[in-house]
C-alpha cells in the first residue's frame, strides 16, 4: 500500500473518530483558518459574461490541502470553479473537487455526490474540503469513510457541490447539471490528470442520489459527450416523486423537518414565493431554516405536518398551483431514462425512523424516501429501454441504516462496470410502486 494511501486512511479514521465523538456544538464554534463565505475563488468576476463559455468551462483552479473536520491532510485536492447551468436554464458558476488517484490511473473516475443536503452555501463539500467547518457541513467531512475505498482502489474521485453556490436543496434537475458540467471540468483540467477519454462511474446516496440519477437521466441530452463515457450508476435512498415524500412525512418524529426545508428549497429553486401561503408559524420555521442543514431539521419539528405550516384555505399543498408546478418539474418519473446500467438500492424500514403507517396511495418507505416510488422508477426504466437496472430492497434497514449495506455493494457493481462485466438486470423481478404522474392542482377552500 503506498504511503500517501496509509496517511490518508489514517487521516480518515482519526476524521470519523473526531465526528462522532466531538459535540456538535464544537462544529459550530470551530473557526479555522480557511474557506469562508466571501472567498473570492467561488465568484466569476471576469471581463466575458458567464453565458459566452460552454458548460463545463474551467473558469478558476487552484490547489490545497484536503481537510478533515478542519485539519489539513498530506493529501492534495484541486478545486475548481466552473460554468454550468441551475434550475431556471440560467449560466451559473460552481465549484466542483478532485483528488486524483494515488496510482496515477488517467483512465478511470467516480463522481462522488454528498448528500451534504442544506440551504446554505457554507456546508458544500469543496469548502469542508479547503478547511471552513460548520455544523451541516460535518456530513460533508464524514463522508470520507466512502471516499477512502475508492482512492484505495485508484479511482480519481470528483465531488461537486451539486446544490450549487445558493444552495438550492431538493433541485433535482440542477443537481444533475452541476454534476455532468463538473465532470466536463474536471475532464478539461491540466490538473487534475483526466482527460475526454476517461472513464465515469456515478455514486450517491440520499441527497447524492438525486444528484445521480438527474445526472445519468439528463446526460444523454445535456452532455452526451460525458454520457458516453458513463459505465454506470450507482444509487440508494432516492427521492423519486417530491410530492409523495411530503406526504410520507407528514407528521414525522425525526423527517417531518424535511418539510420546510423543501418548501424554501422549491421557492430558491425556481424564484416562487411561498411565504404567502403560510400561516405565522409556518413563517416562523420557514426563517428558522432559510440557512439551516439536514442537521437543524432532523428530529427538532417532531410531528410537523403540512396543515400546521400553511394558512387554512392551503391546507392542501396541491392549492398552490406555483408549488405544484415546481414539484411536478423536480419528480424523477417525468425524466427521461437513462442509457447506462443502473444500481437501485432502497430501505423501507421507516418504522425505525419515526415515520410510521401505510400512507394511502404512497405506501411505506425508509423514513423519508418511498420505496413504492423507487420501485416504480426502476420498473420504468425496465419498460421504456434500459434493461440493465439492478434493484435491492431493504425491507429492515431505515433511511440511515441502509447506507452500510449499500456503500460496498455499489462499489463492488461499480468495479465491474469498469472491468466490462455485463449488468446484472432485475428487470422482471421488481414489485409494483406506486403512479409518477404528474400531480394536479386543486382550488383552495
Amino acid at each position: 500500500m503506498p504511503g500517501n494511501a496509509v496517511r490518508l486512511l489514517a487521516a480518515a479514521l482519526v476524521a470519523t473518530l473526531a465526528v462522532t465523538a466531538a459535540p456538535a456544538a464544537s462544529a459550530a464554534e470551530a473557526a479555522p483558518a480557511g474557506v469562508t463565505a466571501s472567498d473570492s475563488f467561488y465568484t466569476y468576476a471576469g471581463s466575458e459574461p458567464l453565458a459566452s463559455f460552454a458548460p463545463g468551462t474551467v473558469l478558476k483552479t487552484r490547489t490545497l490541502q484536503y481537510h478533515l473536520v478542519g485539519l489539513p491532510t498530506p493529501v492534495k485536492a484541486v478545486q475548481l470553479l466552473y460554468r454550468t447551468t441551475d434550475a431556471q436554464g440560467r449560466p451559473s458558476a460552481n465549484v466542483t473537487t478532485v483528488v486524483r488517484s494515488l496510482t496515477g490511473d488517467s483512465g478511470k473516475a467516480v463522481s462522488y455526490q454528498s448528500f451534504y443536503d442544506s440551504l446554505n452555501p457554507e456546508d458544500g463539500p469543496s469548502r469542508a474540503i479547503a478547511g471552513d467547518l460548520t455544523l451541516g457541513g460535518v456530513i460533508a467531512n464524514a463522508e470520507v469513510i466512502f471516499l477512502v475505498p475508492l482512492l484505495l482502489q485508484g479511482y480519481n474521485v470528483v465531488i461537486p457541490d451539486t446544490e450549487g453556490q445558493t444552495a438550492n436543496f431538493a433541485a433535482g434537475p440542477e443537481y444533475g447539471t452541476n454534476t455532468l458540467d463538473s465532470i466536463r471540468a474536471a475532464t478539461r483540467s491540466a490538473e487534475t490528470g483526466m482527460n475526454a477519454d476517461t472513464r465515469f462511474g456515478l455514486m450517491g446516496y440520499s441527497g447524492g442520489a438525486i444528484a445521480t440519477n438527474w445526472a445519468a437521466a439528463l446526460a444523454p441530452s445535456y452532455a452526451p459527450e460525458v454520457n458516453s463515457k458513463l459505465v454506470g450508476f450507482a444509487e440508494g435512498g432516492l427521492l423519486v416523486d417530491p410530492a409523495h415524500n411530503l406526504k410520507y412525512v407528514d407528521g414525522s418524529l425525526v423527517w417531518s423537518g424535511v418539510i420546510p426545508m423543501a418548501v424554501i428549497g422549491v421557492s430558491r429553486s425556481y424564484g416562487i414565493d411561498l411565504k404567502p401561503y403560510l400561516n405565522s408559524y409556518g413563517l416562523e420555521v420557514y426563517k428558522q431554516l432559510e440557512d439551516g442543514s439536514i442537521v437543524d431539521a432532523l428530529g427538532h419539528y417532531p410531528g410537523l405536518t403540512w396543515k400546521k405550516l400553511a394558512k387554512p384555505q392551503y391546507a392542501d399543498p396541491n392549492s398552490v398551483p406555483a408549488f405544484v408546478e415546481a414539484v411536478n418539474r423536480i419528480n424523477l418519473g417525468s425524466a427521461p431514462t437513462p442509457s447506462v446500467p443502473g444500481f437501485i438500492a432502497q430501505g423501507n424500514g421507516g418504522a425505525l425512523e419515526g415515520t410510521f403507517g401505510n400512507r394511502p396511495g404512497i405506501g411505506t418507505g425508509d423514513g423519508v424516501m418511498v420505496a413504492g416510488d423507487v420501485r416504480a422508477l426502476a420498473r420504468q426504466y425496465c419498460s421504456t429501454g434500459n434493461g440493465a437496472i439492478r434493484y435491492q430492497q431493504f425491507d429492515l434497514l431505515s433511511h440511515v441504516g441502509v447506507p452500510v449495506v449499500w456503500a460496498p455493494a455499489a462499489m463492488s457493481w461499480l468495479s465491474d462496470r469498469f472491468e466490462g462485466r455485463n449488468a446484472p438486470s432485475d428487470c422482471g423481478r421488481i414489485p409494483a410502486g406506486n403512479s409518477l404522474a404528474p400531480e394536479k392542482p386543486v382550488p383552495a377552500s
